[in-house]
């Protein structure tokens, strides 16, 4: 059979292509990421409300002292004004006209009855109706109606105008027509069918008429006089100091000076100076943001995923705070910004960590009128929870960290007060009930964890120990049917554990990707030399190029179970990278023996790839071949172990594998002089026991 060789220039060249334009896709849509997160952020900021002090009655002022910068009056709560129109409404006297033609029509009618009269009536009773009428007409007489209207109000006055004159009445004075007549013929001594005859109730009509529109106009301008103030502070004045509990008094001044700087900067020209100053402002943040990833955290920069995460969690906290400060709800010490660096220091690294942490908080200091306190407080409480979650490896640890952040806020602002204020009794306890309530929303931080890895991708330290454990059904088939590629594998993870460690990688995600790269090797374990007993070889009945399918195939045998059992990317990824792009060794370098100068596939040959793209998928490949190699080693000698590391690390370096890599040269030398003093303690030389003489 002749194999043809295909020169691999073009692969080359169409992956360097494609290479460049997913980098420069990847760029782009980053860049687009950024400036979405950024037109948010402004959106969400407060542009009218610059008065982002927050208080309520009752509760102790947690801010310096504030002194009023222009004069401005006391406005009057709506409760307040809204009391004081109900007010005056209960108490307004509604006007009422006296018609005094009423009572000399009814005198002529009384007049024209008598003296028409069939009956003939003494001149006196003529004079004593006379009398009353003009009594009765001078004291009032209104209808149901117009009484009722009268004695609507509390004080049940009326404005009473005779002849263009107002004068002010009691509504009890005026007599209501069936009282009117009443009085009328009380004690009347005439016979009953001469009062028929002069029709006496006709002579009763109302002289007192409500006039509705002159009540109404009275009654609008009332309240359109009413003050909504009560009272004026001076420019330079002290509103309120630190510490001094907010009365009602205070309370009215506090919305008073927010609603006159509301007015005064509620124009669009002062609205748009303050929105191009929020919108440069966030570009540069964001901006050194971007900076710092595409500069320091190239593991952000090269997935889209993690990219995502840090630009998710950078933009979400300041629209809370914007949200907070334009309905001024809540207290900006309750929201747990330490879930930033806490989640971030799991998926990404520390440093990436902190500086998207600063980065938000400084986004949001802005927003606050106590900026410096604010970032005083959130800088110590982030980097705490950085460095607590730097190694999570169990659920406890995520309670101490909580504990910690707790402590840092509540002995921060302690600090801080004391500095102030010099005096401990000013200090705002209130605030160390919104520090717990941040504790309590940062517990929500391990449940997130999970979201966070289920919707990017990532694994935890604590899904790496789950599944890292030796009795899991994958690991446990491992040790019962490739106990040689299981022990082997242990030995890797401790090679490898040990050189993470050293130079800073993540020690346990390079251990757990140690016990499964060979994975693979379950399905057909005799195969391969760790398991082989010492019988016969079954590559020995083979031609080289099926001997290395057959051990090339361990990969994509790996690969296929961890997808069967549901194994995180990364741990994928050690699989797939372990070998990286070189070849089966002994069996290529056996068919170049038997065929002499014969071009052939080198593919064949060669393990499918990709070459490690991190540190620890570099360490986890130099690990497998420098533990398997050590077992050729005829002599374990301190001379031998150091040359066969050597050896085998400048095999992998010559030959390219680790060009993709990020190690460098110090952890490379950090790595070798790991392998070596771990291999030195492995197969050191057991003192040989004297026998005893008899």
């Amino acid at each position: 059979m002749r194999i043809v060789y295909h020169n691999n220039s073009i692969i080359i060249m169409r992956k360097s292509i494609k290479g460049f334009f997913g980098k420069k896709f990847r760029t782009t849509h980053q860049i687009l990421t950024s400036i979405l997160c950024i037109v948010l952020i402004v959106y969400f900021m407060p542009r009218d409300k610059v008065f982002n002090y927050q208080f309520d009655i009752n509760t102790p002022w947690s801010y310096g002292q504030l002194m009023a910068n222009f004069d401005f009056p006391i406005y009057k709560s709506a409760e307040q004004i809204k009391a004081e129109q109900d007010s005056i409404r209960n108490h307004f006297a509604p006007y009422f006209v006296k018609d005094t033609t009423v009572v000399n029509n009814v005198l002529a009618m009384l007049r024209t009855r008598f003296h028409g009269s069939m009956y003939s009536i003494p001149k006196e009773n003529y004079t004593e109706y006379r009398n009353r009428l003009k009594a009765i007409y001078e004291q009032g007489v209104i209808s149901s109606e117009d009484l009722e209207k009268a004695s609507s109000n509390k004080s049940r006055n009326i404005k009473l105008i005779i002849n263009n004159v107002s004068s002010t009445e009691s509504a009890d004075n005026l007599l209501k027509t069936t009282s009117a007549y009443k009085k009328l013929i009380f004690g009347d001594t005439l016979p009953k069918e001469i009062q028929h005859s002069l029709r006496l109730e006709e002579l009763i009509k109302p002289n007192i008429r409500y006039d509705a529109e002159l009540s109404q106009n009275s009654l609008d301008q009332e309240l359109e006089e009413l003050s909504t103030s009560d009272g004026i502070v001076q420019k330079g004045q002290k509103i309120i100091s630190r510490g001094e509990i907010v009365d009602y008094k205070t309370y009215q001044i506090l919305q008073s000076y927010n609603y006159e700087i509301e007015k005064r900067t509620n124009n669009n020209k002062k609205t748009t100076l303050i929105l191009l100053g929020q919108i440069i402002f966030v570009t540069i943040c964001f901006t050194l943001l971007l900076a710092y990833i595409y500069t320091y955290a190239n593991e952000v920069a090269n997935s889209n995923n993690r990219f995502l995460l840090v630009m998710l969690l950078g933009t979400t906290f300041p629209i809370i705070v914007g949200l907070m400060m334009q309905n001024h709800t809540g207290n900006v010490a309750m929201v747990p910004f330490a879930i930033i660096p806490m989640l971030l220091s799991l998926f990404t690294s520390s440093r990436t960590a902190f500086v998207t942490h600063t980065i938000s908080i400084i986004v949001c200091s802005i927003m606050l009128n106590s900026p410096y306190e604010f970032v005083l407080m959130q800088i110590p409480a982030g980097f705490v929870a950085m460095l607590c979650m730097r190694e999570l490896s169990s659920r406890s640890q995520m309670f101490r960290c909580v504990l910690f952040v707790f402590l840092t806020y509540a002995l921060s602002y302690f600090c801080y007060e004391i500095i102030i204020e010099n005096d401990i009794s000013k200090i705002n306890f209130v605030t160390y009930i919104y520090f717990t309530i941040n504790a309590i929303l940062l517990l929500f931080a391990y449940p997130l964890m999970f979201i966070v890895e289920k919707l990017f991708g990532f694994v935890s330290n604590v899904t790496l120990i789950e599944i890292s454990n030796i009795n899991s059904e994958l690991l446990r088939k491992l040790s019962q049917e490739a106990p040689g590629t299981f022990q082997h594998s242990m030995q890797v993870g401790n090679l490898a554990a040990d050189a993470a460690r050293n130079i800073g990688a993540n020690s346990l995600e390079v251990r757990t990707g140690a016990l499964f790269h060979d994975i693979g090797k379950t399905l057909n374990p005799i195969y391969f030399t760790e398991n082989q007993s010492g019988g016969k070889n079954p590559h020995d009945e083979l031609p080289p190029e099926e001997s290395a399918r057959i051990i090339i195939k361990h990969v994509t045998d790996g690969l296929a179970l961890a997808e069967k059992h549901h194994l995180p990317r990364s741990i994928k990824n050690f699989i797939t990278t372990h070998h990286g792009v070189s070849k089966a060794g002994y069996f290529y370098i056996t068919y170049k023996n038997a065929h002499p100068g014969e071009e052939f596939d080198e593919s064949i040959f060669t393990y499918p790839g990709p070459k490690p793209s991190t540190r620890e998928q570099a360490i986890l490949m130099l690990a497998d071949c420098v533990e398997a190699a050590s077992h050729s080693i005829k002599e374990y000698t301190a001379e031998n172990i150091d040359n066969l590391v050597e050896n085998m690390v400048s095999m992998k370096l010559d030959s390219g594998e680790l060009n993709q890599s990020p190690l460098t040269f110090r952890d490379i030398e950090i790595i070798k002089s790991t392998f070596k003093e771990r291999l030195k303690a492995i197969y050191h030389t057991r003192i040989s026991y004297p026998t005893e003489k008899k």
